[in-house]
């Protein structure tokens, strides 16, 4: 259900304070592998997260926030917490990074698949290593191997665009200084390959029947969609009105109108 309403019917999602927090860490931790190797300090990542706050805050996904003053104080220690941890890590001096934020595309029977590589850089031995950063809480041991899904079809994009599986794929958890890591192999890149084609097998289904079927789980709490989701009682026919209608008038309610604007000098 919630591919149908975000896929399908391209609706409007208000922004999360958690992915807004994420996608400025991660300009941010950008920014910082733009210096040269020996430039890359703290003080440098300080810098460069202010610069990645300035970007964003006339950006849709902060402004429709509506932080006030308080909390957008809040907000940006939040995010600095999260960039000093980085430095207990690794030395990003070392790091030999090859592309970042690497936009890939892949072909899979007659689709395409896309993915953005946080970073890809080399070993000592010249090999391949994908690096995915996290913001949010690591999985517990039982998840361990689903969160590392993702990489995996990074994994997956390196092998079909430049020809090379990588040596290792890693989960750089920013909140508490962990780090997955796991070799990819031929079956877990060809895995890929098999998800895929039962998951599109299932969309077309689901066009053709009109069947999109909600699965409720404890996600639900933090789905944009629940108000139009049949498993709440809700219409989802109703949603291609009032999802761009409710999105519209959050944007307007945080972004400031030209009389309200306040201009400072000096």
């Amino acid at each position: 259900m919630q591919f149908r309403f975000s896929s399908i019917d391209k609706l409007p999602e208000p922004p999360g304070r958690a992915t807004t927090r994420g996608t400025i860490v991660h300009r941010a931790l950008e920014l910082l592998f733009i210096r040269p190797a020996a430039q890359r300090t703290p003080a440098a990542l300080d810098t460069d997260l202010a610069t990645a706050l300035a970007e964003y805050r006339t950006h849709p996904d902060w402004v429709g926030l509506g932080l006030d003053t308080d909390d957008a104080a809040a907000f940006e220690r939040e995010c600095s917490r999260l960039v000093e941890r980085y430095f207990t890590m690794e030395d990003p001096t070392a790091v030999r990074e090859i592309g970042l934020e690497l936009r890939m595309e892949a072909a899979v029977g007659n689709l395409s698949l896309r993915g953005i590589i946080d970073r890809l850089e080399l070993d000592a031995n010249g090999e391949l290593i994908v690096t995915d950063y996290k913001t949010g809480r690591p999985p517990s041991s039982n998840y361990e191997q689903k969160s590392l899904a993702g990489v995996h079809f990074y994994a997956f994009l390196c092998q079909e665009v430049l020809g090379r599986r990588p040596a290792l794929i890693r989960l750089m958890y920013l909140s508490s200084g962990e780090t997955i890591e796991t070799v990819p192999n031929e079956q877990s890149v060809r895995f890929i390959t098999t998800r895929t084609a039962a998951v599109w097998n299932a969309v077309e289904r689901a066009c053709v029947t009109g069947d999109f079927r909600p699965r409720t789980s404890r996600l639900c709490d933090h789905c944009s969609f629940q108000r139009w989701c049949p498993a709440f009682g809700g219409d989802p026919d109703q949603a291609l009105t009032e999802a761009p209608a409710a999105y519209a008038a959050l944007l307007d309610h945080a972004w400031p109108r030209d009389d309200q604007v306040v201009s400072v000098a000096g």
